[in-house]
């Protein structure tokens, strides 16, 4: 039986690290936003504690079925305040460590999901 390597359309993370994330070829070291319909674009903030509402605010004006936050090294929640443009939008948001939110945002972009990811890259 021959196997075929899955593909897909979207862009894909093909790698990760402390501070770094790779997306098809291309090596980012800024907090970025990704989506699987093409969007690319910084995402203006290096640590949590630099989180606003507006980031938030932002990611609500994406057209996607869900969110993935990449909330950096460990796993930490926005204020649920911050999330009501997402719940207007009838967006639905996850929360999870940057690598995690990595391999989740591949698994569900290969299956053709509306998904955005934004990632909080941390330098070290």
């Amino acid at each position: 039986m021959k196997f075929q390597p899955d593909r897909s359309e979207a862009q894909t993370i093909s790698g990760y690290g402390p501070g770094w994330i790779t997306v098809d070829g291309e090596k980012i070291t800024h907090s970025v936003i990704l989506g699987s319909k093409g969007t690319r674009e910084p995402w203006a903030c290096a640590r949590f504690e630099d989180l606003t509402a507006e980031h938030f605010a932002q990611l609500a004006l994406l057209e996607a079925e869900l969110v993935i936050f990449g909330s950096g090294k460990r796993n930490r929640f926005p204020p649920p305040a911050w999330l009501a443009p997402l719940m207007a939008h009838r967006m639905g948001l996850e929360t999870m460590d940057t690598a995690a939110a990595c391999r989740t945002y591949n698994i569900l972009a290969s299956e053709g999901r509306t998904v955005v990811v934004a990632l909080l890259l941390e330098s070290e």
